[in-house]
């Protein structure tokens, strides 16, 4: 039997409020969307049979790149909303180079992302914004057990999510944003 992951009680974060939770995201969600936006544009569809991929994966990296643009526009209408400034989208380096080495990156972003919602989500005390970030993680989850599956691991490897703090998910994500 293997040991599961069980659930925090509390992650350490230093957000000051529930702008800095949805700035936070927004960086991940500007990260992820520009991740799809542009590394789409490189492989077609034929590039991922190529490498022994389905056809339809391409379709629905397509979509998932289609949720992240919408989460980004989302969660920048929610800190304008707010009276927030929202943080600008950065230069990024993913360092894939192959249709194989897109999906396990994708794969990597998307387990990221969810286990920072995770661990930022003990830090927003509207409701309303709350359940916002409850829907998104939720899509975030299906887009990382999906892309799981298609790189041949575990689609749901624990029975807890790892909940990461800011600082963890820097030293993650961090190596992809060049500027």
């Amino acid at each position: 039997m293997t040991q599961q992951a069980t659930p925090a009680n509390t992650v350490s974060s230093d957000f000051t409020d529930d702008l800095d939770v949805f700035n936070y995201a927004l960086t991940l969600e500007h990260l992820e969307n520009a991740f799809y936006r542009d590394g789409l544009a490189e492989f077609d569809e034929a590039a991922f049979e190529d490498a022994g991929f389905d056809a339809e994966v391409r379709e629905n990296l397509e979509r998932i790149g289609e949720h992240e643009a919408d989460h980004v526009d989302a969660i920048t209408a929610a800190i304008e909303a707010a009276g927030g400034e929202p943080v600008e989208e950065a230069e990024y380096d993913f360092g894939y180079t192959d249709a194989a080495s897109f999906l396990a990156t994708a794969a990597a972003l998307e387990n990221t992302g969810v286990s920072a919602y995770d661990g930022a989500g003990a830090s927003i005390e509207n409701p309303d914004l709350l359940t916002a970030a409850g829907t998104i993680v939720a899509v975030e989850a299906r887009h990382a057990s999906y892309l799981n599956l298609v790189i041949g691991e575990i689609p749901f490897p624990a029975a807890f999510e790892t909940a990461l703090t800011p600082e963890e998910v820097l030293e993650i994500a961090g190596p992809f944003i060049v500027s």
